[in-house]
């Protein structure tokens, strides 16, 4: 595992029903994952992975991803 994967720099929090925490748990124990923080980031990747979201490139930055040109990129 690269370090970068090691650091986890956000903390995100959700709520879910006690149907979707039982689907959770099953899916963590079934795939032997170490906690639930492990089972929703492997969730998360599939999911992305399936739609056709792969890893972001090494490097970049939140605002490289911005719907509006900033200035001075040359965009018009």
């Amino acid at each position: 595992m690269s370090d970068d994967q090691d650091i986890r720099g956000e903390r995100l929090q959700i709520m879910l029903t006690p149907d979707e925490l039982s689907a959770l748990d099953d899916f963590r124990f079934k795939e032997r994952m170490p906690s639930r923080a492990a089972a929703v980031r492997e969730l998360l990747k599939r999911g992305l992975a399936a739609i056709g979201f792969g890893s972001a490139v090494g490097g970049t930055k939140s605002s490289d991803y911005g719907v509006l040109a900033s200035k001075g990129d040359g965009a018009t």
